[in-house]
């Protein structure tokens, strides 16, 4: 058995190997939390840093800001990302650990029978082992760590535009759907009032049967099309719903939109924006942490392969019977490795490989990224003139449904030509909401393909539609 003289010492050792000996030492000693993101957050609300992510009251309207920030907040997809960026913090604290001495210690007891006797043997010893040298190997390993944090805090970011300008898609179609199914109820009315004109004159004599028969189909065709655009409306609030974190059938009311009409204030030189773009592109910049990562490796896998110059110390115990002895030691250990089968070599090429791989990603991104502008700045464009000219489209529909129909009230009509006029306000009035939600969903993906997407695009909203007469309800909820 070991003396009583050792007790204490190794019961203090067995403390410090305990799983609760954390409780002894700092929690982040390297602050890690320093270096690790914020939760994802819409900052245009205020105070949104202390506000807990949680599901919102039923009886919430949301806005934009609201649907954004919830999205931000609660979607999984962005948790994970931010989950993500928070290993690579504490990887960076893991490298960092290799700079700092080991300790460890050891506790042994056993009992040996030879000779007819029986010898009690036990031996305890506490080791600090601490790495003075290694050729650049550990500063390489943290630099790694660094980089790939780089990275993931920009796939962080990358993550965070992709769920936002999800969110607003989301959010303007259900906008657009809620109007399409306020205009497909006013063309309903309008075929209802058409065939109640048909009706009439049916009884008085100046109709005929097939004008009754014309006017009961478009009534019909309206009604279908409405019900149409209110399973679309459910569908686009399910998706909404999904989109903020929340289940499918979560019941959603949403503010209405203002009819201001949008500004082209986003027409720049577009190479000026491609440029932007290639400078402010979080996946960009997390494939340019990549490049660098892989790069630091290579000279990480080097230099593993090279000596190392390491501190021991420690004392030692040992009782065996009726002997007991004590030995402190310290020494100096150069670790040189002569021969592994080439495996450094190989290490060293496949690390370079990495990094060509790596840069050859990062270049075909760049060739995307100027792609993406290219392509969402022509959409803006082409949206912007959509909606000009379907406003223009939706006025001299409105006039002509109303010379149709007062003329075949009148008697000098027919009632092809009131079925006509109406059937082109519907489409009129469906292309005025498309447009307008071609706008608001560009002009967000022009704002992502540079690298700017954030709170600054929620400004005034423009609306879905007050032209074509589909204003909403500010307080209508889902069916």
């Amino acid at each position: 058995m070991l003396p009583r003289s050792t007790v204490p010492t190794l019961a203090t050792l067995a403390c410090m190997l305990a799983p609760g000996a954390m409780a002894f030492s700092p929690a982040d000693p390297f602050d890690s939390e320093a270096i690790t993101p914020p939760r994802p957050r819409l900052t245009a609300l205020p105070d949104s840093a202390n506000i807990p992510c949680r599901a919102p009251a039923p009886e919430t309207i949301y806005g934009v800001l609201e649907v954004v920030d919830l999205a931000l907040c609660q979607n999984p997809t962005t948790h994970e990302a931010w989950a993500n960026a928070r290993i690579q913090a504490a990887q960076v604290g893991v490298a960092q650990s290799g700079y700092l001495p080991g300790l460890d210690g050891k506790l042994a007891a056993s009992r040996v029978r030879g000779n007819g006797e029986n010898a009690n043997i036990g031996n305890a010893s506490l080791t600090l082992s601490w790495l003075l040298y290694d050729f650049g190997a550990r500063a390489a390993n943290l630099e790694v760590a660094r980089q790939l944090l780089s990275a993931a805090v920009s796939t962080l970011d990358a993550t965070v535009q992709s769920v936002f300008l999800a969110a607003l898609q989301a959010y303007y179609n259900t906008q657009a759907a809620r109007a399409a199914v306020i205009a497909a109820q006013e063309s309903e009315k309008a075929s209802r009032e058409s065939l109640a004109a048909a009706e009439v004159r049916y009884t008085v004599g100046s109709g005929t049967p097939a004008d009754r028969l014309q006017a009961q189909t478009a009534w019909s065709q309206a009604t279908l099309t409405r019900i149409r655009a209110e399973g679309v409306l459910k569908n686009a609030y399910g998706t909404l719903a999904n989109v903020m974190g929340l289940d499918a059938s979560q019941p959603l009311k949403l503010t209405d939109i203002s009819g201001a009409t949008p500004a082209a204030t986003f027409e720049r030189d577009v190479d000026a924006l491609i440029a932007e773009a290639r400078r402010r592109r979080p996946d960009l910049q997390a494939a340019e942490a990549q490049v660098r990562a892989a790069r630091s490796n290579v000279d990480y896998t080097g230099a593993s392969g090279l000596p190392t110059l390491s501190l021991g110390a420690g004392p030692t115990w040992v009782d065996s019977g009726n002997i007991t002895s004590r030995a402190n030691s310290i020494g100096l250990t150069l670790t040189v490795p002569i021969f592994s089968g080439f495996e450094t070599t190989y290490r060293v090429r496949s690390a370079q490989a990495q990094a060509e791989a790596a840069s050859a990603q990062r270049d075909n991104l760049r060739l995307q990224v100027a792609l993406d502008v290219w392509s969402t700045y022509q959409s803006l464009i082409t949206a912007t003139q959509t909606i000009r000219t379907s406003a223009d489209l939706l006025a001299s529909a409105e006039q002509s449904e109303r010379v149709a129909l007062g003329r075949y009230k009148a008697g000098v009509g027919s009632i092809l030509d009131v079925l006509n006029a109406q059937s082109a306000l519907a489409t009129a009035r469906l292309q005025r909401i498309q447009a307008l939600l071609d706008w608001h969903v560009s002009r967000a993906a022009l704002a992502k393909s540079v690298g700017v997407l954030d709170s600054s695009l929620l400004g005034p909203e423009a609306a879905i539609d007050a032209d074509s007469g589909a204003a909403t309800n500010a307080n209508t909820a889902r069916p």
